[in-house]
This record gives C-alpha cells, structure tokens and sequence, in this order.
C-alpha cells in the first residue's frame, strides 16, 4: 500500500467513524478491502496522531471519544 493510499484510507475511516458506521473490525475490513490487522493498525496510527477514537461495543462500531 503506498503512502497516498494509505492517507486515503485514514480518511475514508475517519468519515465512517463520524457517523459511527464502521461496523466491527471485521465489517470494516470487508468494506475497506484490508485485513483486520490493517484495520487495527490504521486505527492505532489515527490514535497517534491525536484523533480521540472508541469502540463502542452497544453500537459494534469506532465512535468519535
């Protein structure tokens, strides 16, 4: 995955987050084509770089914190 790919897809989450539409981990990994563990590492990296981010097991999705 190349780095412009990559700034795409943290993008693409971000927006599902914020309307709390991710689905699992594994929902999201269908709908973005990736393994959990790329989910999983995307999610961490968006952490990093200061986006307050939860998952909400009622919901089964990432929520804004």
């Amino acid at each position: 995955m190349t780095r412009f790919q990559k700034e795409n897809m943290k993008i693409r989450v971000l927006r599902l987050i914020s309307l709390k539409g991710t689905g699992t981990p594994e929902e999201l990994a269908i709908l973005l084509d990736v393994s959990i563990r790329t989910v999983k590492r995307l999610i961490h990296e968006l952490r990093q770089e200061g986006y307050m981010i939860r998952y909400c097991r009622t919901r089964r999705s990432y929520v804004p914190a």
